[in-house]
């Protein structure tokens, strides 16, 4: 395994034989075609667990038309000396061009006074419009089976081409780390299967992206992964190893740069206070973060209702489906700042338009500090006043729970009100005072 393969267990890659993919011809077209794949190709070498998922390809070998000839393992094709040969050589990807079709093959001009013929075995595997596009005169990228085949020109293979190329590009993939878009083919017990042009790379479920773990739900494979095949999904190529067809990906280490990639776009999209519509991804002590559309904002716990809010859970669930207001925006830090208590009717409204000093009020006792005691109002649960330690009593008090208990109702006087910075003063030692006489008796 590679660098890019980390601690990647071998034993959460499944036998391809087991993938669970949908009924459609493509899919049969590379069941059919895998059992007339060349031997070397089928092989794994011994040292490789039999659990060891192994990239398939859509292409087949006509090797076998070469009736007369033994036919080499492709290893000994590439790696056998022919410089002294002249002309297209076992294992050459060759930019040709079709000379003539019959229903039984196809001649290609590959250059060198050389025409090769792509059979009529492979002929059969193809779909009606590779078929068609195979005219005289349409260029054609082929692999070289047999430098000399019974009729004496190359035996050539479209699909062998593709597939070669395919590795290729997998490789390629593998070193640049450029982000590959494609589909959920299918699925095992061990993770999902996915198309890489005519190759299939195996998802291992470590390696899925957390977004799509978190909907895993299920004991059997069907249960967990059937309702992803077709999705899209985007991977990163962790490991190719040709010899042994394994082709790796990575759907976490793509999402994590697909993410950042969202996140900056939506930043520079996005405007204070415009609100949107999110899912709650996470809890953690101080907040919430919420996924507003490829990028998440973070609720903040005061943020998270006009109520009294110990943590996130006792309001919030995971997968959770809330409106929140975008309040801040923080493009070099890349930080959002949302808040859902802001969709709410502001209960400091009511205490504007329903309150005034002097007036009686009923308040639950929540909780007591060394200077005052917070009280939560019966008819706004909402907003929570003090009673400064100096306004509970006439007689010198050294702590409120001398005077008062938590969870405790009772009756106080509205004695300060800032509604701009939401705050409520109250006092127990007024609430018979003789000064406020004119407004309880009005």
């Amino acid at each position: 395994m590679n660098s890019n393969g980390q601690g990647l267990e071998e034993t959460e890659v499944t036998n391809a034989a087991s993938v669970n993919e949908p009924a459609q011809p493509e899919v049969e077209n590379i069941a059919s075609q895998a059992e007339t794949a060349p031997p070397q190709a089928e092989a794994v070498p011994a040292d490789v667990p039999s659990a060891t998922v192994e990239a398939s390809s859509e292409g087949t070998d006509a090797s076998s038309e070469g009736a007369g000839e033994p036919t080499p393992a492709e290893g000994d094709w590439l790696a056998q000396d022919t410089s002294d040969q002249k002309g297209p050589k076992r294992g050459d990807i060759i930019d040709g061009v079709v000379t003539a079709t019959s229903p039984t093959a196809v001649y290609v001009d590959v250059g060198a006074k050389a025409e090769g013929v792509i059979p009529g075995r492979e002929l059969e595997r193809m779909s009606r419009e590779t078929i068609d596009m195979l005219k005289p005169g349409a260029s054609v990228t082929v692999f070289v089976i047999n430098p000399h085949s019974q009729d004496g020109g190359p035996l050539l293979s479209l699909n062998r081409a593709l597939e070669e190329l395919d590795w290729r590009r997998a490789e390629e993939y593998r070193e640049s780390q450029e982000v590959y878009e494609s589909h959920v083919a299918g699925y095992n017990k061990g993770g999902l299967i996915v198309r890489f042009g005519r190759l299939r790379g195996f998802v291992p479920q470590s390696q899925i992206g957390s977004d799509r773990r978190r909907l895993l739900d299920g004991e059997t494979p069907e249960e967990r992964w059937g309702k992803m095949v077709n999705e899209t999904i985007s991977v990163k190529v962790m490991e190719v190893d040709r010899a042994r067809n394994r082709l790796i990906l990575s759907e976490r280490m793509a999402a994590r740069e697909s993410r950042e990639s969202r996140k900056e776009d939506l930043i520079g999209r996005l405007q204070v206070g415009e609100v949107r519509t999110g899912r709650v991804v996470s809890l953690v002590d101080f907040g919430a973060f919420v996924d507003i559309g490829g990028a998440e904002g973070l609720v903040h716990l005061t943020e998270l209702s006009w109520k009294h809010v110990t943590h996130p859970k006792e309001f919030l669930k995971v997968g959770q489906e809330v409106k929140a207001e975008v309040i801040s925006i923080d493009p070099e830090n890349k930080r959002i700042g949302l808040s859902m208590k802001r969709q709410e009717a502001d209960p400091w409204d009511t205490v504007a338009i329903n309150y005034q000093i002097g007036q009686l009020v009923q308040g639950i006792v929540t909780k007591m500090t060394k200077f005052g005691a917070f009280v939560r109002l019966v008819d706004v649960p909402e907003i929570e006043g003090l009673v400064h330690i100096s306004e509970l009593s006439d007689q010198r008090v050294a702590h409120p729970r001398e005077v008062l208990q938590e969870g405790e109702t009772v009756t106080l006087r509205v004695v300060k009100m800032d509604i701009e910075d939401r705050r409520l003063g109250l006092s127990l030692k007024k609430v018979n005072s003789a000064e406020y006489l004119d407004i309880d008796w009005g």
